[in-house]
């Protein structure tokens, strides 16, 4: 359910100035012809869609999404591109490119917090990057990832002890099935590792066969964060060795960004065109959600098929919100099966995986989709082969399947 479209609060809106456009440019609402999904994409595969249309405001998203679905039109929304694998053969209705922009700030209180709206266009870590020189924190752990604001809640952005899901205080959508403008807060979301309502209307099995774009078409979104400059307390293991504290310390807000954007490019996670590591869509696959039955069958064929002994055979854990299931890595699977890094790319391979870590797919410089899924498919039927677990894939595969 969702609450009722609240009043625009325009008075004490302070807008914060766009950091992403260039100075000097405007909006032209143009794109190029003859412009492909590759370069819209940060894993840069993709063939060209039918029509692109580009909308940089409000009302031109809402207006392109209504008239695609009134005409019965294939639609593909893209923001940043960097959760998406899209065909080599391209996409065969209109793509629409979310290029609006606009922070703002309705209410800052040293009790109440600091709201932050954000339109759905905006990059990603130029907000974060906007919250840590404020003083707003909250999202000082998520430096560094790709894409766009509005796609954030859609798949529930997490990284390095930190979700979206912990300051999303409301979701401003077009609603696809009502035709109309809603609110969802954040009780409405169902937010879920790497999981939203957002999200099960895409992939969810009451969703339309095909469907890559959601019921729900992110407008907006309003962040409740902290005004301190301190980051929230550190969560992750290797974030706090990094920083040299212990867990659960907090730090300045600019240390912990940096910290995080310091393991984000050991990893190949910070994009960088000279880096073929980066050309990816991060992490590849979730890791597994298991029951303690399930991932104890996991460290017998460890031990088994691998010839491990039981300590070395036992998978890393991480607690879940109920306790009869356990979170585990992927990237563990993924080496326990008997792929490393650079796997298929060493061997020749267009794609393989990252040099870096085991959990990134990349484009070794001119892969296609095809050889991307390649790669992926040899490492999630590996790992069900060898341990049981059927990885899942986090991108979405647009005319693709695993």
């Amino acid at each position: 359910m969702s609450g009722p479209e609240p009043p625009s609060p325009e008075a004490g809106r302070v807008p914060i100035p766009d950091r992403t456009r260039p100075a000097g440019t405007t909006p032209t609402g143009t794109t190029p012809a003859g412009t492909t999904l590759a370069e819209l994409t940060t894993m840069r595969v993709g063939g060209p869609p039918r029509r692109l249309v580009t909308a940089r405001t409000e009302d031109e998203l809402v207006e392109a999404v209504r008239g695609c679905d009134e005409a019965g039109e294939p639609l593909l929304v893209v923001g940043g591109g960097s959760n998406l694998v899209v065909a080599d053969e391209g996409f065969t209705g209109t793509v629409v490119l979310v290029r609006t922009r606009g922070i703002e700030v309705p209410h800052a209180s040293a009790c109440g917090g600091v709201s932050v709206t954000v339109a759905a266009g905006e990059d990603w870590d130029g907000l974060v990057a906007q919250a840590c020189e404020q003083g707003w924190s909250g999202i000082e752990a998520l430096s560094g990832i790709p894409g766009s604001t509005g796609a954030t809640p859609v798949q529930n952005v997490g990284a390095y002890g930190q979700e979206v899901a912990q300051t999303v205080a409301r979701v401003r959508v077009w609603d696809r099935v009502e035709r109309r403008v809603r609110t969802m807060f954040a009780g409405d979301l169902g937010f879920a590792y790497r999981h939203s309502v957002l999200k099960e209307s895409m992939v969810g099995p009451d969703a339309a066969p095909g469907t890559v774009t959601p019921r729900h078409v992110v407008l907006s979104v309003t962040f409740s964060l902290r005004p301190t400059e301190l980051s929230q307390p550190i969560g992750y293991a290797a974030l706090a060795d990094g920083l040299g504290v212990a867990l659960g310390e907090r730090v300045p807000l600019g240390q912990a960004r940096e910290a995080v954007l310091e393991q984000r490019r050991r990893r190949g996670m910070v994009l960088d065109a000279e880096d073929h590591d980066t050309w990816s869509c991060g992490s590849f696959f979730t890791n597994p959600v298991l029951s303690r039955e399930e991932l104890e069958q996991v460290r017998l064929r460890a031990e088994e098929s691998l010839g491990q002994d039981r300590r070395s055979a036992v998978p890393p854990t991480y607690p879940t919100d109920r306790e009869d299931l356990v979170k585990t890595s992927a990237a563990w699977l993924i080496e326990h099966a008997g792929f490393g890094r650079g796997y298929g790319s060493r061997s020749g391979r267009p794609a393989g995986l990252s040099t870096k870590h085991t959990l990134a797919v990349t484009n070794r410089g001119h892969a296609s989709a095809a050889d991307v899924v390649s790669v992926a498919r040899d490492v999630r039927d590996g790992v069900e082969a060898t341990l049981g677990v059927r990885l899942v894939n986090e991108p979405v595969l647009v005319g693709l399947s695993l």
